[in-house]
């Protein structure tokens, strides 16, 4: 290797450095899980030094024979050099374990992904942040508490992880969109593949928000079955805790659910209607030791103190002074935020399945946990414990 480019590699007036080349090669070598490839890399005084290795040196790091070939011939490395020329193309980047920015957390499991393939903001990875999964087809209560609970943890800057499914986790990256927060998607296809099709306008809000999308998978990555499951273990990682919506006994959120407990992190759960299949999950994981959520402080006062302490200091430093008195007029509410502020009194507070009951025939419950949560900021509704909301004076 000459002396341009042991350090780094250049592709399309892009600098990329050899060692996170190198965890790209190896990532892209055939028959060469995410363990076996960590077990090499710390073998070697840098990834780098994978390049300079003779054919019996590869094999004696354990590799498989076909895989260390790959390597030997030059072929990882080509196509490394290949994939970066497409990542480039396509505005993304890469997090390697050889990277500062890789996620302390995500280190932590037992096989974390060598390489994370990232569209928009990588600093975001680091930021305290809670998953919220569940079944791809909610009932309404689901749907609406999915989206509330988002957007009450984002509100408060704790950031939402999911993975860009149809249901809940689409609800959950909604909520933290209407919080007006970025948050994490995590794909089960290359960071260039929309999937579900549908929520191509999704990505671009995620991304247009500061949010980030990160795939352990190459650029072009169909969605392919297996690649779901696998992806699990990063929501999870990547988080403090996981927090289940609703799930039916076969849902692949109890892959989420058990990377959770196997990674020891925290388990939540959304308790639901013991006849309906969707309660299934949530209400085993409660009765094995889940803590039951049924509003944002029951995820905030479980936090680790550090982390709830950061938060805190964060959005002090963030506040603007309470003006006390404006001459301008108040805002004109939205048709939904009347019928809501309508509905409620100042002399004595409803609950919100008191609420959602009243309205039923008026505004679906989504659209009632929105203006509940509009209506909440603005000052107009205060929420007391147990989810009961007054109007204020």
């Amino acid at each position: 290797m000459n002396e341009a480019t042991r350090n780094t590699s250049t592709l399309s007036g892009t600098k990329i450095e050899e060692s996170q080349l190198a965890m790209l090669a190896l990532a892209l070598t055939p028959n060469l899980g995410p363990k076996r490839i960590v077990d090499a890399i710390a073998q070697l005084h840098t990834p780098d030094q994978i390049f300079a290795l003779t054919l019996t040196e590869l094999e004696g790091l354990r590799l498989p024979a076909d895989a260390a070939q790959f390597i030997f011939d030059g072929k990882a490395r080509r196509a490394a050099d290949e994939e970066w020329g497409k990542i480039v193309q396509h505005g993304g980047s890469i997090v390697t374990l050889a990277c500062a920015e890789y996620p302390e957390r995500l280190k932590e499991i037992y096989d974390p992904p060598p390489v994370l393939w990232v569209r928009g903001a990588v600093q975001l990875l680091t930021r305290p942040s809670i998953a919220v999964v569940g079944t791809r087809h909610p009932s309404p209560y689901g749907t609406g508490v999915a989206e509330m609970l988002s957007r009450d943890l984002a509100a408060r800057r704790l950031v939402i992880v999911s993975g860009m499914a149809r249901g809940i986790d689409t609800c959950a990256h909604k909520g933290a969109l209407a919080a007006r927060t970025p948050t994490i998607a995590v794909w089960g296809t290359g960071i260039d593949v929309v999937y579900p099709k549908e929520n191509k306008r999704l990505a671009d809000e995620i991304i247009a928000t500061g949010g980030t999308i990160v795939s352990e998978m190459p650029i072009g990555t169909f969605p392919a079955p297996q690649n779901f499951p696998r992806r699990n273990r990063i929501i999870s990682g990547l988080s403090i805790g996981v927090l289940v919506v609703e799930a039916s006994e076969n849902s692949g959120t109890r892959v989420t659910a058990r990377c959770a407990a196997e990674q020891d992190r925290d388990l939540y759960a959304v308790p639901g209607n013991v006849t309906a299949k969707n309660s299934w999950t949530p209400n085993t994981l409660i009765k094995q030791g889940a803590k039951l959520v049924a509003s944002w402080e029951d995820v905030w006062e479980d936090l680790p103190s550090q982390v709830r302490l950061q938060l805190e200091r964060e959005a002090g430093a963030e506040s603007k002074p309470e003006v006390m008195a404006s001459l301008l007029p108040d805002p004109v509410l939205r048709p939904e935020e009347g019928i809501v502020l309508h509905a409620l009194r100042a002399d004595e507070s409803l609950q919100i399945d008191e609420i959602l009951e009243k309205l039923e025939t008026q505004l679906t419950s989504s659209e009632v946990f929105t203006a509940l949560f509009e209506l909440e900021m603005s000052g107009r509704v205060r929420c007391l414990p147990g989810k009961n909301y007054v109007r204020t004076l």
